[in-house]
C-alpha cells in the first residue's frame, strides 16, 4: 500500500504520494493540492492494479502523431491497397485532430464528436473507415500497455444503407460488350466469371485450361497511388474458376501466341490493363451510349459485372456453395449476406415447390373436403342463438 505525505513549496503545503508499480519499483506523483486528492490518486492507483488496468504514466506520454506511425509501420498483414487507405486516413483526417494529443488524453466523448463531425460531410463508410483507423491506434497502444481501455470502442458510428447491386441480363450483358469494340471481350468475361478486376487483369495465359474451361486464381494487381502491386488474391487463396464455353473462342484468341507468363487481357502499350484507364476511356463511355438509347438500362460500375456473374450463375442454378467458391468469398454466409436481394424473388418458387412435393406425396387431400367428426358424420351447422328472455 502506498503513502501520502505533504510537503512545503513557496505557492504553499502540497501532497506526495508514494507507490510501489506492479514490477514493485517505487515511485511517486506529486502536487496534490489537498490530502482528498492524493489519497483519491493512490486509491485509483491500486484498484488499478489489482486489475492489471495499471499504465506506466511514463509510457502514456506519447502523442497520437507519434504512436499511429508505430501502428502504421506495423500494418504488414494488409494488402497494399489496405495499407494504402489506411495512409490517407492517418493523413487527411485522423493526424489533422489527433497528431498532437497525447494518447491518455484522448476521450470518448471527444472521439464521439470528432465522428458527428465527419458524418456531417462524408459517406458513412468513408466514416467508418477513418475511425477504424483510429481505433486501430488505440487498441495497439492497450496492447502495447499504454492505455488501459481503447476511447474509441462503443463509439456511434452513422448506419451504412445497402445499396442494391445492379445486375445485367444476358442480353444486357451482350449489348454493353459490344459497345467496347476490341475490348468487349473484357466485359464478357467478367460477366461469367465473377473475378475481380486485379484478378482478371493479373491473369497469365499459362493459368488458362482451355481443354476443360477453368482458370486459375493465383494472383491479383492492385493500383495503390498509381503504382503496381502484384499480389495474392484478396482472400490469399487460390481457387479454380469454370468458365461457359461462349468465352472459349474469345480466350483462346486473347492467348494465342502468347508464352505461359505472358497476360491475357493486357494494355494497348502490352502491360496491365488498368482499371481507372479502362472506365475512363471506355466503360463509362459506353454505358453512357447504352443508357441513352435505354433509359431503364442498370446503371453500373465494372465491380458490378461481379455481382452480374453471381446473379447469372444463381438463375442457372448453382447453388450456393458453389457460387461462394467461385467469387472467392471467405464463407456461403458472406455470399448470402452480399447477394441476399437474388434470393428475394426465390420466395415464390420456394411455395410451389412444396405444393408440388406434397402433392407428389399425397398429401393435403384431406384438406380438400370438409371437416368430418371422428365417426366420419359432418359435424352439424351451428344453430342460431334463441334469442327469447332477451331485449
Amino acid at each position: 500500500m502506498g503513502t501520502v505525505s505533504n510537503y512545503s513549496t513557496t505557492a504553499g503545503r502540497r501532497w506526495r504520494v508514494r507507490y510501489r508499480t506492479p514490477d514493485h519499483r517505487q515511485t511517486d506523483k506529486r502536487g496534490f493540492r489537498t490530502k482528498r486528492e492524493a489519497e483519491d490518486f493512490l486509491a485509483g492507483i491500486e484498484v488499478a492494479k489489482l486489475r492489471g488496468d495499471w499504465v506506466n504514466p511514463a509510457r502514456s506520454r506519447v502523442t497520437v502523431g507519434e504512436w499511429a506511425e508505430q501502428w502504421y509501420a506495423a500494418q504488414l498483414q494488409v494488402k497494399p491497397t489496405t495499407r494504402s487507405g489506411y495512409r490517407h486516413s492517418l493523413d487527411k483526417h485522423v493526424l489533422p485532430r489527433w497528431s498532437a494529443v497525447r494518447l491518455p488524453e484522448v476521450r470518448h466523448s471527444d472521439v464521439q464528436t470528432w465522428v458527428n463531425g465527419l458524418s456531417a460531410k462524408l459517406a458513412p463508410s468513408t466514416v467508418r473507415q477513418i475511425h477504424l483507423v483510429l481505433f486501430g491506434v488505440m487498441k495497439f497502444a492497450v496492447r502495447d500497455g499504454r492505455l488501459s481501455r481503447n476511447p474509441c470502442d462503443d463509439v456511434r458510428l452513422p448506419r451504412i444503407l445497402k445499396r442494391r447491386h445492379g445486375y445485367l441480363d444476358d442480353q444486357q450483358v451482350e449489348r454493353l460488350a459490344a459497345e467496347h469494340g476490341p475490348y468487349g471481350d473484357v466485359i464478357a468475361f467478367l460477366a461469367y466469371t465473377g473475378l475481380r478486376w486485379g484478378e482478371m487483369a493479373a491473369l497469365r495465359v499459362g493459368r488458362v485450361d482451355l481443354r476443360r474451361r477453368r482458370l486459375e486464381v493465383a494472383e491479383a494487381v492492385t493500383e495503390p497511388r498509381g503504382a503496381l502491386i502484384f499480389g495474392t488474391p484478396k482472400t490469399h487463396e487460390r481457387r479454380s474458376v469454370p468458365y461457359p464455353v461462349l468465352l472459349s473462342e474469345l480466350l483462346r484468341a486473347r492467348c494465342a501466341g502468347k508464352a505461359p507468363g505472358d497476360l491475357v487481357f493486357a494494355g494497348a502499350d502490352g502491360g496491365v490493363l488498368r482499371s481507372s484507364n479502362f472506365r475512363y476511356r471506355w466503360f463509362d463511355p459506353a454505358l453512357a451510349r447504352v443508357r441513352a438509347e435505354d433509359p431503364d438500362f442498370p446503371r453500373i460500375t465494372p465491380h458490378d459485372l461481379r455481382h452480374t456473374a453471381a446473379s447469372l450463375a444463381i438463375a442457372a442454378g448453382a447453388n450456393v456453395k458453389a457460387v461462394q467458391r467461385m467469387l472467392g468469398h471467405a464463407s456461403a454466409a458472406m455470399t448470402l449476406d452480399v447477394y441476399t436481394d437474388l434470393f428475394d424473388d426465390d420466395l415464390d418458387g420456394v411455395a410451389a415447390a412444396l405444393d408440388d412435393h406434397a402433392a407428389a406425396a399425397g398429401v393435403g387431400k384431406m384438406w380438400a373436403r370438409p371437416l368430418e367428426e371422428p365417426g366420419g358424420v359432418p359435424p352439424e351447422k351451428e344453430k342460431p342463438p334463441d334469442d327469447q328472455g332477451f331485449q
